[in-house]
């Protein structure tokens, strides 16, 4: 077989030619309504690309392991696998419970420990000076050495490596791993993976920070500074894109955002005297993967083309300019209802990932909405990458996506819209100065009010939560990871009272950003007794005032749907009963089915109870029927033809019989035949472009079901 004629036989059709016979099957409707899709990110998607679209890119000849590195960082021909970091959050609120878990999933197909640290310990505070809420909570509580003796038990640091959010200043963190791998005996050189302070993310997170932004710079200079000659493998700037996805923003802003955040984190370091080479491969950029597979393939690809650009322009050598990425699958797509759905976002996101070339991924388990994470669902979580590397074999090729006139397309689509709103904020002064001025946070508000609003018109499907409910299930009650508190303020009491506080304040009093060699002072300190909160209290200065922020509103966009579902569970609770619609489904099946079906699903969504097992000849035995029912809601469902006799009596006959009922009809009549039949007694009609969320959300209040 000669594959330069193979097909030679057919003619290769213009796109004219391809235009002209789609709209024939579209029968009159327009092609660009019907066939173009606008993203949130403003870019519009054709229905077929070619390869004339691609070959004007300047990207398009980029060779695998050569800047820009859009393809990777592995070189065509290399025998070395492009496997990434099976890199699981691991989420346990006690050292010996993390223990466990981590030697289990380790032994099981992990190979990085990715530690989630709870909010008193990301701030650097100990148990006694947190609020009690903050400690334990949604991760490991930490403040001594022993801690992490007891966390890293049997685990040895110089084989797996570490992934962990330090909080927004990193120092104290690192130390006190530092301060373990010496106990143990171990060469930090070969300490490997991310250590990282992202005090941006955490800025915007919480809106606030308890001191000025340069002394978090201040003591990123100082662990950049360290590792570059302590440990070369490790990183410990974080750049997060976490708070932005989270928040609903789009690919587009998620991206410019990192970026703009990632060059505020290079200007602050090569003011304190670093260079570009030292500071590069300190760096680790972390990305939420969303449920758009395409579009999270090229913003991956993008990223890694852009910030080689943007180094570039610093004079970075071509080593300088390769990114490290770490990604997990979306929060923001996750859903309490119905949540083994989660098993099958997470996958095609990590599918993305993984397409998009991933150094080190988290899949989230299917229950992450609800609970943490147990035996179970961590390993489904698990295998879904070893599947994707062992059984799908994606490890195998370098950029798989490669070539695809469509992601190529949209590499660059997204590349250059990612760069038109960094050169904004750029122009803004940076990313302080724009979240300063609360640029950002209004933008992602902008997209997500438009998710939300498309979510609630159900134009954005959430499978099992605005669409294809389960009526039958019973939701489960979220609950968080927790800790004892007195179990965490009786262990810092015992460790406070068998240390010699003087000499451990000598040690404290040597701590301060003007030693070259602080983060040594600081593990000093770390083996005399000092804690996590010492550190961080004796290296920061006293003199500054917190900074503030909007913060951005962290949520999913399955949140309302929920809670109608939550709403409804409560009022079964009390009553008894879950509220009720009643469907007079008018003249045969094949007259009243369609909207039936449409207003049985409309009303499960929102937790309701649709009756709908009979079907009527006459409007009187309609109403008697939903009269009879009990139902404070109803229903009229036929086709067009029947409705001018049938919901006018109807209604008049159910508003005469019990005129609290609410009557509704199913589709979306004229405006001068719906405005005659609300004159007889009608209320309402739901149809496919109504607002679900905000009819189902009326409709419970109505009733009395929002107690």
């Amino acid at each position: 077989m000669n594959k330069d004629t193979l097909f030679k036989e057919f003619s290769i059709p213009t796109y004219d030619q391809w235009r002209e016979a789609a709209e024939k099957t579209l029968k009159g409707a327009s092609f660009d309504a019907k066939l173009l899709t606008k993203t949130y990110e403003g870019i519009t998607l054709q229905p077929i690309y070619r390869k004339e679209d691609v070959e004007k890119l300047q990207h398009i000849h980029a060779e695998p392991g050569s800047a820009p590195f859009l393809r990777g960082i592995i070189e065509a021909g290399s025998t070395q696998s492009r496997c990434w970091e099976v890199s699981q959050e691991i989420l346990a609120a006690d050292a010996d419970e993390f223990n466990q878990i981590a030697r289990h999933d380790l032994e099981r197909g992990q190979t990085m420990l990715n530690i989630v640290l709870d909010r008193a310990s990301m701030a650097g505070q100990d148990p006694q000076e947190a609020l009690l809420e903050s400690v334990g909570d949604s991760g490991l509580s930490i403040f001594s050495r022993e801690d992490l003796d007891t966390a890293f038990a049997d685990i040895n640091l110089e084989e797996v490596p570490l992934y962990v959010h330090a909080g927004p200043f990193g120092l104290p963190v690192l130390a006190l791993i530092v301060a373990h791998l010496e106990e143990k005996g171990l060469d930090t050189t070969k300490l490997r993976g991310c250590v990282g302070a992202d005090p941006v993310a955490n800025f915007i997170s919480n809106g606030t920070l308890p001191y000025d932004m340069s002394a978090a710079f201040d003591g990123m200079a100082h662990t950049t500074r360290w590792a570059s000659k302590h440990a070369p493998q490790l990183k410990t700037i974080l750049v997060q894109s976490h708070p932005y996805h989270d928040a609903g923003g789009n690919a587009v802003q998620e991206l410019a955002f990192v970026l703009a955040t990632g060059v505020e984190y290079v200007q602050a370091l090569l003011e304190r005297g670093l260079s570009i080479e030292d500071i590069t491969p300190q760096i680790q950029f972390a990305f939420s993967i969303g449920s758009n597979v395409f579009m999270e393939i090229a913003k991956i690809r993008a990223a890694r083309m852009l910030w080689a650009s943007i180094i570039d322009s610093y004079g970075g050598s071509e080593a300088a300019q390769k990114i490290t990425i770490h990604a997990r699958t979306s929060a923001w797509t996750k859903t309490i209802l119905d949540p083994n759905v989660n098993l099958l976002r997470a996958t095609t996101e990590a599918f993305s990932a993984v397409m998009g070339g991933v150094d080190s991924l988290h899949v989230s388990a299917y229950d992450e909405a609800i609970r943490p994470a147990n035996e179970f669902s961590r390993r489904i979580a698990r295998n879904t990458q070893i599947i994707l590397e062992q059984e799908a074999h994606l490890s195998k090729v370098i950029d798989p996506a490669g070539g695809s006139w469509y992601v190529e397309w949209l590499t660059d689509e997204v590349a250059t819209k990612v760069w038109e709103l960094f050169l904004q904020v750029e122009e803004q002064g940076g990313m302080l100065q724009a979240l300063e001025a609360g640029n950002p946070q209004a933008q992602i508000e902008d997209i997500a009010g438009k998710k939300a609003e498309n979510a609630a018109l159900r134009k954005a499907r959430i499978v099992g939560s605005n669409m294809y409910a389960n009526a039958l299930e019973h939701p489960e009650h979220p609950s968080k990871l927790a800790i004892e508190p007195a179990k965490r303020l009786k262990a810092h009491q015992s460790h406070l009272a068998k240390h010699d506080r003087t000499t451990i304040a000598s040690a404290l009093e040597t701590l301060s950003f003007d030693q070259e060699d602080l983060l040594e002072k600081a593990v000093k300190a770390v083996q005399a007794g000092a804690t996590l909160g010492e550190l961080t209290k004796a290296m920061l200065p006293t003199n500054t005032k917190s900074i503030t922020v909007k913060p951005l509103h962290r949520h999913r966009l399955a949140e309302a749907f929920e809670t109608l579902r939550q709403q409804a569970e409560q009022y079964e609770a009390k009553t008894g009963s879950k509220p009720k619609v009643f469907l007079a489904n008018m003249g045969p099946v094949s007259k009243h089915k369609g909207r039936a079906d449409f207003a049985s699903e409309f009303f499960a969504v929102g937790g309701f109870d649709v009756l709908r097992q009979q079907q009527f000849t006459s409007p009187e035995d309609a109403a008697q029927a939903a009269i009879a029912s009990g139902a404070p809601i109803t229903v009229i469902c036929s086709d067009d033809e029947s409705y001018p006799e049938s919901v006018p009596a109807i209604s008049q006959a159910i508003k005469a019989g019990k005129p609290e009922t609410t009557v509704l009809v199913a589709g979306l009549p004229a405006a001068e035949q719906l405005e005659a039949y609300k004159n007889a007694g009608l209320d309402d009609c739901i149809h496919i472009r109504s607002n679900c969320y905000q009819v189902l959300r009326d409709l419970q209040e109505r009733i009395g079901v929002m107690l």
